[in-house]
């Protein structure tokens, strides 16, 4: 096997499952490309504002990652959980603003891989192989969280997360 190979191997329910993914640029991540104007609609976050919350999802027809959704900065985390669908993996970046203890106000960038337990298998596969490759593009976000339940991304672990 090449050094620009990973092979991930599962095992459910008695069957074993193997996916390979080569990568044909030695450094770079596995996995899915990423669309251009994902790196622009997080810039727009990031920069002007313009979001809450990007959500990023794999278009398999496609072979990237794209924008699902975005959320007006009106909306609140409640909105944006609620974004997210029950039994699919997503990516998405979130703008958490806070006070500090000081009464300023902050603002920090959250990255969150949403993968549900209840999940297809091969969702799972792609989103873990492709995240490197989107979180590369993503400059600027300051914590990321794996999530596999609501509980692991409630708004109290952000909140503890920047205290």
């Amino acid at each position: 096997m090449s050094a620009g190979c990973l092979v991930l191997i599962f095992v459910s329910d008695s069957k074993v499952l193997t996916y390979t993914v080569f990568d044909s640029q030695s450094n770079a991540s596995s996995g899915m490309g990423v669309a251009e104007h994902c790196k622009g609609t997080f810039l727009e976050l990031q920069r002007k504002k313009a979001h809450r919350y990007v959500i990023f999802k794999i278009d398999e027809k496609k072979n990237q990652v794209v924008v699902e959704k975005t959320g007006s900065p009106a909306e609140s985390y409640e909105d944006f959980t609620s974004a997210l669908p029950e039994n699919d993996c997503r990516y998405a970046v979130y703008d958490f603003d806070f006070v500090t203890s000081d009464n300023c106000q902050k603002s920090k960038i959250f990255f969150i891989a949403w993968s549900p337990e209840s999940s297809r298998i091969r969702a799972k596969m792609l989103y873990a192989t492709s995240k490197g490759r989107l979180r590369h593009d993503l400059d600027g976000v300051h914590y990321e969280i794996q999530a596999t339940d609501s509980t692991e991304m409630e708004l109290d672990v952000l909140r503890e997360r920047v205290y």
